[in-house]
C-alpha cells in the first residue's frame, strides 16, 4: 500500500505536476488570447466611430469580425496542443492514435456535415465581406419562415448573432443562409411615401416636400446623416381617394430608419402649416404612414 502511494506522489510530483501546469498554462494563455482580441475589437470601433457610433466603415467591420475569428481560432488551437501533450505526459501514444483518429474523422465528418457547412460557409462570409461587426442585415434562413433582421453582433466561422429591434438575440447557423439583405452597406436609401388626396395639388404637394428636403439637409441635427439633399420622385402609386407621392434620401449605412422617422415628422409638421389636416391612417394598417385631407374634410 505504501509503495503504491508512493508512486503515486512521485507521479503526482513528475508527470502530474507537468498535466497541472499543462492546462492551467493552455487555460491562462486561451484568456490571454481572449482578452488581446477583446482589447483590439474595442480599438478597432474606436477609432473607426472616433468616439461615436455613428457609423463604422466597411473596412473596421471586416476587421473586427477577423479578429473575432483568428481569436476563436487560436483558442481552439491552444486546446488541441494542450489536449495532444497531456495524452504526451499520461503516457498515452499519440502516434498509436493515428489510425483510430482516422476512423473516428471519417465518421465524425458524414455525422457532422451540417458543422463542416457552417464553417465553410462562415469562411466565405468573412473572406468576401458580405456582412461584418455592426451591419444591419436580414438574414434568410433555410425553410422560409421570417428573416432575421437585426444588428450583427458576432460572426465566427460556425454561426452569425443578430440582435433584433426588440432587443433579442437571434443565433443563425451560417450553413443555413440562403439569403441576406444587408441594409447598412456603403450607403443606405430612406424612402418615405406620402399619400395625399386625390383631388390634392400634387404640384403643390410636390413643392412642400421639396422644401422639407432642404430644410432637413440644412439642419445640424440632420445633416451629418444625409449624404444629399433628399428627393421628391414625384406620384408612386394611384388609387381611388389618394395618391402616393414618393420621398427619398441617402443616407450614412443604418441610419435610414432614423432619418425617414425625422422626415415623417418634418412632412407631418409642414402640412399642418400649409393648411392641410392630417387624416389618421385606418386601424388595419400597421404601417407608419402619414395621410393628409384639406381643411373642412372630415378626418
Amino acid at each position: 500500500m505504501s509503495g503504491a502511494f508512493g508512486d503515486l506522489v512521485d507521479w503526482l510530483s513528475g508527470r502530474g505536476l507537468e498535466v497541472v501546469l499543462i492546462v492551467l498554462g493552455s487555460v491562462l494563455l486561451a484568456r490571454f488570447v481572449s482578452w488581446a482580441g477583446d482589447r483590439v475589437t474595442t480599438r478597432i470601433d474606436a477609432q473607426a466611430t472616433g468616439g461615436d457610433a455613428l457609423v463604422r466603415s466597411e473596412a473596421a467591420k471586416h476587421r473586427h469580425s477577423l479578429t473575432q475569428v483568428i481569436t476563436w481560432t487560436a483558442i481552439v488551437l491552444i486546446y488541441a496542443v494542450a489536449v495532444f501533450f497531456v495524452l504526451d505526459r499520461l503516457g498515452v501514444p499519440v502516434t498509436g492514435l493515428v489510425a483510430p483518429a482516422t476512423v473516428l474523422g471519417v465518421g465524425l465528418g458524414f455525422g457532422a456535415q451540417r458543422i463542416v457547412g457552417d464553417v465553410l460557409a462562415g469562411f466565405f462570409i468573412i473572406t468576401e465581406r458580405q456582412y461584418g461587426f455592426g451591419d444591419v442585415v436580414s438574414i434568410q434562413v433555410v425553410g422560409g419562415g421570417d428573416p432575421a433582421t437585426g444588428t450583427v453582433e458576432d460572426v465566427t466561422l460556425r454561426v452569425t448573432r443578430v440582435r433584433s429591434p426588440n432587443g433579442e438575440v437571434v443565433t443563425v447557423p451560417n450553413g443555413q443562409i440562403v439569403k441576406v439583405v444587408n441594409l447598412s452597406r456603403d450607403w443606405a436609401r430612406a424612402v418615405v411615401d406620402v399619400p395625399v388626396p386625390s383631388d390634392a395639388d400634387v404640384n403643390r404637394v410636390n413643392e412642400i416636400l421639396r422644401e422639407v428636403g432642404r430644410e432637413a439637409f440644412r439642419d445640424p441635427a440632420m445633416r451629418p446623416l444625409l449624404l444629399d439633399p433628399p428627393t421628391v420622385m414625384g406620384v408612386e402609386s394611384l388609387g381611388l381617394d389618394e395618391v402616393s407621392v414618393r420621398m427619398v434620401a441617402r443616407t450614412l449605412p443604418g441610419k435610414q430608419f432614423e432619418v425617414g422617422r425625422d422626415l415623417r415628422v418634418r412632412v407631418v409638421l409642414a402640412f399642418r402649416a400649409q393648411g392641410l389636416q392630417v387624416v389618421p391612417p385606418p386601424a388595419a394598417d400597421d404601417q407608419p404612414t402619414a395621410q393628409f385631407a384639406r381643411d373642412g374634410e372630415d378626418a
